[in-house]
């Protein structure tokens, strides 16, 4: 595998970590069509833990079977497929090697009934990573969850263990419970202040949600307003986000979110393109597609980050 220069000076933000770290964060940034280029697109297939299978699958049956999505993943040519223990385990063999994996280790669902203190369970460790030759890990945290500080302590100590055996971690910052607003889960200063939480924790790749043109917190209104901080556009919203996120040394990733139509969905990914953004990690609104279809937008999706399209 030959490394870019592009990756090289990313990887060189990482100033403390071992060897095998970075060898598994430049297989990402060195896989698929995006390879070598800094941008990722990622497949996340978490959803049938959050939502259900119905919900998830039944738009696109073929999606019911584990394999789809490896293959998805390997032909769409994409950086890496993340998945649960179990997703990830029913396709070990056949796809070994296939495409870098990361191992997602805490899950909710939609039948629990924690809303305020809203948590996620922790449903597989290090060893099984290890065991299935994932090149990272992925975790959830709720920032303004009435549970997030013992989240946190979860993220820390597995990520030390990650670290001390060369995997990357991935961190899902999704701010949610406690007294936060539907409306202030994506407002652009919550977003912006989960991603430099997960950046603050140990991350080497952030995920968030595209934040919105409105303040969460009343606290903050003041410091956006006086010092005249852009977040009228998208594009401008997810530059300070980058900003927040150690100024651009960390990759952070932009969820696609709920199904859109794929018009609104492109036009969000320039916008996540212009903004400085590292890429996207969309599940829903490829995998409900007939693999045609999402074989299709994922090209689309790649010209974007590519500057083509």
């Amino acid at each position: 595998m030959k490394v870019t220069q592009k990756v090289k000076r990313i990887l060189a933000n990482y100033e403390s970590d071992n060897p095998g770290t970075k060898a598994n964060l430049a297989r990402i940034l060195m896989q698929g069509k995006l390879a070598g280029t800094g941008k990722l697109v990622i497949l996340p297939v978490d959803q049938g833990f959050e939502h259900g299978p119905a919900r998830s699958f039944a738009p696109n049956p073929p999606a019911y079977d584990p394999h789809y999505h490896f293959q998805l993943a390997v032909d769409a040519g994409l950086s890496a497929y993340a998945a649960p223990l179990g997703m990830l385990e029913a396709g070990a063999d056949s796809f070994a090697g296939a495409i870098p994996t990361i191992l997602k280790m805490n899950s909710s669902n939609s039948l629990s009934r924690l809303k305020e203190d809203a948590d996620q369970a922790v449903t597989a460790s290090i060893a099984d990573a290890l065991r299935l030759g994932c090149s990272a890990v992925g975790f959830t945290i709720y920032p303004g969850s009435d549970s997030a500080f013992n989240m946190m302590e979860e993220v820390r100590e597995l990520a030390e263990e990650a670290k001390s055996v060369g995997l990357a971690v991935v961190v899902w910052s999704y701010p949610r419970g406690g007294t936060l607003s539907k409306e202030a889960e994506t407002a652009v200063d919550v977003c912006a202040y989960a991603a430099h939480m997960a950046a603050l924790l140990g991350a080497h790749i952030i995920k968030v949600k595209p934040p919105k043109d409105v303040i969460g917190l009343e606290a903050a209104r003041k410091s956006y307003d006086s010092n005249d901080i852009p977040r009228s556009t998208l594009a401008e919203r997810v530059s300070h986000v980058i900003q927040s996120s150690f100024n651009g040394r960390r990759l952070v990733v932009f969820s696609g979110g709920d199904a859109k139509d794929t018009d609104s969905l492109l036009d969000e990914i320039r916008c996540i393109r212009d903004g400085g953004g590292t890429g996207s990690i969309i599940g829903r609104n490829t995998f409900q597609r007939p693999k045609e279809d999402a074989m299709q937008l994922l090209d689309t999706i790649i010209d974007i980050y590519k500057g083509k399209a």
